[in-house]
């Protein structure tokens, strides 16, 4: 996946329309992609910043069908999503692996009352499960969870879900897509929306960040699928547009693997503010969140309240024998929400419902509000079903129930090497190592990463800044943010090198990330 051969073949184009048009290059945009893609679609999506920049690099890391939800009574989402959760499994086994999670109880009937929710869970599942839930003694809860807080711990209620990396299954789903023809352009903001004289969209009008061209692009179909942006996007089609989102703002803090010992993950079922918190091991931390915040306006960076940081922590020191301090964290980021609906007044966020909602404005302009990330495929296939009606194109199936995503390997890659997430594109690292041996050399002693994972995401996967390589091709911002700004000088002469930048270009970069960075840690 190369960013210069994507150019080319926009301008190859020319006037000549594509078929399907897309604005937004997260979970919703990129599973379009893959789908218009491989229903035979002349496919272009574009980008404002780098792929999955936003809500879509900064989930929980879990591909899960919601025991809340079902708490709330979704049982169409819960099943819906059940049922994605295990094609997700099947189609990308680099990526996406199974995790127990353990409700610990305290009372004594939150061992019944739970194991008889989570019964329901398995058999909304079916053959797609991934294991049966089953309640456990104290002695076999503390055995899963060592450092559990024993005081009046009755045991626990064991289930399965899913786990992923968000960040990186957007890679894989940008390859795909390329895979199959698309072309795809991140660091390419669209500034326009044009229409025929019947009023119909057209096309759009888009700039390249990096050389500052403006593209000129004819489409039968244009799809805003740009998450918490959608409302901006359906302004430049109707000035007066109603508002189609509420945004509400997750967060996260990452911690040492030392504050949860053991394989198994931490669902408390509920919090002060109604919500369940997770605590869950990832990349050899555990990620522990989140939080549920009504904000008004849309950003890149949204930044975590001190509150917000304080419930967190306060709420998983309940359930742990050692506390988590401000001074533990190692790297916390927040996320938007863009839920599908517009809050009702008094209506709390945490009560708008994750499913989602695919609308065609009088134009023509497809957009897609809601979801979240293991139903991102089947909202796919509900975009371009009602896209093709819209747009007049020719009528043809999905394809993506059983399309294996890129990189999926049979069985399961082994993790010997840190490369696993890479499924079979890990071989060619391999033999980058193996042509040049300084390539294996790790980025930093606190980091699960080499030399060869930067020159990689410049080469195959169209990173293009020091961010897109820290924050997305690999995870080092989100895993430890003081020592991915130690290494950012270190990338930027990687990615100099490779990109063919000057000295300057490296500077700029160096002092544009530790910028960002320094959001991610508390001082």
């Amino acid at each position: 996946m190369n960013r210069d051969a994507m150019l080319r073949a926009v301008d190859a184009q020319g006037k000549d329309p594509w078929d399907v048009a897309i604005i937004g290059g997260g979970a919703s945009g990129l599973g379009i992609a893959v789908d218009a893609a491989t229903r035979g679609y002349r496919t272009l999506l574009l980008e404002q910043s780098d792929f999955a920049k936003g809500t879509s690099s900064r989930s929980t890391k879990l591909v899960h069908g919601g025991v809340r939800y079902l708490a709330q009574g979704d049982i169409a989402l819960v099943r819906e999503a059940l049922h994605e959760r295990g094609l997700l499994l099947r189609n990308a086994p680099h990526l996406v692996h199974s995790r127990a999670f353990i409700i610990p109880t305290y009372a004594w009937w939150e061992g019944p009352y739970y194991t008889v929710g989570m019964k329901v869970y398995d058999a909304m599942a079916g053959q797609l499960g991934l294991g049966p839930s089953t309640h456990l003694s104290a002695e076999k809860t503390l055995a899963a969870i060592p450092n559990l807080d024993r005081k009046d711990l009755r045991g626990g209620v064991v289930y399965h879900d899913g786990q992923f990396d968000d960040a990186r299954l957007a890679i894989n789903l940008a390859q795909t897509a390329a895979d199959h023809g698309a072309t795809l352009l991140n660091h390419t903001a669209v500034t326009s929306l044009h229409k025929n004289t019947s009023g119909k969209i057209a096309g759009l009008a888009a700039r390249d960040a990096e050389s500052g061209k403006t593209f000129l692009i004819n489409a039968r179909a244009v799809i805003n699928a740009t998450g918490v942006f959608v409302d901006a996007v359906a302004r430049m089609d109707d000035p007066a547009a109603q508002p189609l989102v509420a945004l509400s703002q997750g967060v996260h803090v990452i911690l040492s693997k030392a504050f949860l010992r053991g394989d198994s993950a931490i669902m408390i079922p509920q919090t002060d503010d109604g919500r369940v918190l997770f605590a869950v091991p990832w990349h050899d931390r555990v990620i522990v969140g989140t939080t549920d915040t009504p904000v008004s306006n849309p950003t890149l960076e949204p930044r975590a309240l001190d509150a917000e940081i304080d419930f967190i922590l306060n709420t998983v020191a309940r359930y742990l024998t050692h506390d988590p301090t401000r001074a533990d964290v190692l790297s916390i980021f927040a996320g938007l929400r863009p839920l599908a609906a517009p809050a009702h007044a008094g209506e709390a966020t945490r009560e708008i419902s994750r499913g989602h909602r695919v609308l065609i404005a009088p134009s023509g302009l497809v957009t897609i509000v809601g979801g979240k990330w293991t139903t991102y495929r089947r909202m796919a296939a509900d975009v371009l079903d009602a896209t093709q009606s819209s747009a007049g194109l020719p009528k043809k199936t999905c394809r993506t129930e059983s399309l294996r995503i890129h990189g999926a390997t049979t069985p399961a890659p082994t993790d010997a090497d840190g490369l696993s997430g890479y499924g079979s594109d890990a071989a060619a690292l391999r033999a980058l190592i193996a042509a040049d041996p300084t390539l294996g050399n790790p980025l930093h002693a606190r980091l699960p990463y080499c030399d060869a994972q930067v020159v990689w995401a410049c080469r195959e996967e169209m990173a293009r800044t020091v961010e897109d390589v820290l924050a997305r091709r690999t995870r080092a911002l989100f895993l430890d943010a003081r020592a991915s700004m130690e290494v950012a000088p270190h990338v930027a002469e990687l990615m100099r090198r490779e990109l063919q930048r000057d000295a300057a270009w490296g500077q700029a970069q160096v002092e544009d990330y530790t910028s960002l960075a320094k959001g991610y840690v508390l001082a």
